[in-house]
C-alpha cells in the first residue's frame, strides 16, 4: 500500500530546504562583501585619477594639484541631480580653486547600463579623458569599448570647440563609432554628453551657493556686527 502524502512533512522539508540555502547564500554574501566592495573602489578610484588632469609623463595626476577628499581619506563625493536623475562627481583643485571635474554617468547602451567616469577641464574646453566603470556590451563588440584603442584615444584631450559629440560615419568633426557597433558608440557618445550638462548644473550650483570659507566669513561679520550693536547699546 502506497504511504499518504503528509502536507506538514512536505512544508517542513520544503521549510528547511528553503533556511539550508538562504544561510549558505548569506555566508557566501558575507565572505564575499568586503573583498567586492574593495575591488570596486579601487575601480573607482583608478578611474577618477585617469579622467582627471595629469603630468605630461602620465605618472598620476598633475603635479601641484590634488582630489578632494573626505574624512576617511577617499575621493569625496558630491552629487547634482538633474531631472530626477542622480549625477556623482569629484573636484580636482589647485591652490583651493577647480580645475576638473570627473563625473560619473550612466546610460543605457546595446546590452544594459553602460557607466562612465568623464573628466571634464573646469573651463568646459575639453573632455579630459573617460574611463569605463561597468557595462553589458556584448563581448567582441559592444565591449570593445575598453578596448578599441582608437575609439578611446579621440576622448583624450576631446577639444569642445572642434569636435561635435555626435557619432559620425563618415567623421568630419564628429565621433568615430567602435567598427560595427554603433548603438554602444552612440550610447558612449551620449553618457559624455549627459555628463557636460551635469557639469553646466554643478558649475551654476557652486557659483549661487557660498564656499565654507564664504560662510565662515558672513557667520564672522555677523557676530562682528552683533558685538558693534551691543557695544552700542552699552556705551548709551
Amino acid at each position: 500500500m502506497a504511504a499518504k502524502s503528509n502536507l506538514k512533512n512536505m512544508v517542513l522539508c520544503l521549510f528547511g530546504t528553503c533556511l539550508f540555502c538562504s544561510a549558505i547564500l548569506g555566508g557566501v554574501y558575507a565572505l564575499t562583501k568586503e573583498p567586492i566592495d574593495q575591488t570596486n573602489a579601487k575601480i573607482l578610484q583608478d578611474a577618477i585619477g585617469t579622467v582627471l588632469l595629469r603630468n605630461a609623463d602620465n605618472s598620476g595626476i598633475k603635479e601641484g594639484t590634488e582630489i578632494v577628499l573626505d574624512s576617511l581619506g577617499s575621493p569625496k563625493a558630491l552629487q547634482v541631480t538633474i531631472e530626477d536623475k542622480v549625477y556623482e562627481y569629484y573636484t580636482q583643485v589647485a591652490d583651493g580653486q577647480p580645475v576638473a571635474y570627473a563625473i560619473k554617468s550612466t546610460v543605457t547602451g546595446f546590452g544594459g547600463p553602460l557607466t562612465l567616469m568623464v573628466g571634464i577641464s573646469a573651463d568646459r574646453t575639453l573632455v579630459l579623458n573617460t574611463s569605463v566603470l561597468s557595462h553589458s556590451e556584448t563581448p567582441g563588440l559592444g565591449a570593445k569599448c575598453t578596448s578599441d584603442e582608437k575609439f578611446m584615444s579621440q576622448w583624450n584631450g576631446l577639444e569642445l570647440s572642434k569636435t561635435k559629440l555626435e557619432v559620425q560615419k563618415p567623421v568630419k568633426d564628429g565621433i568615430d563609432a567602435i567598427t560595427a557597433s554603433t548603438i554602444t558608440s552612440k550610447a558612449y557618445t551620449l553618457a559624455v554628453s549627459n555628463a557636460l550638462v551635469a557639469f553646466d548644473q554643478i558649475k551654476n550650483e557652486v557659483l549661487t551657493t557660498p564656499s565654507e570659507s564664504q560662510t565662515e566669513n558672513l557667520a564672522s561679520d555677523g557676530e562682528e556686527s552683533n558685538n558693534n550693536v551691543e557695544q552700542e547699546v552699552e556705551n548709551e
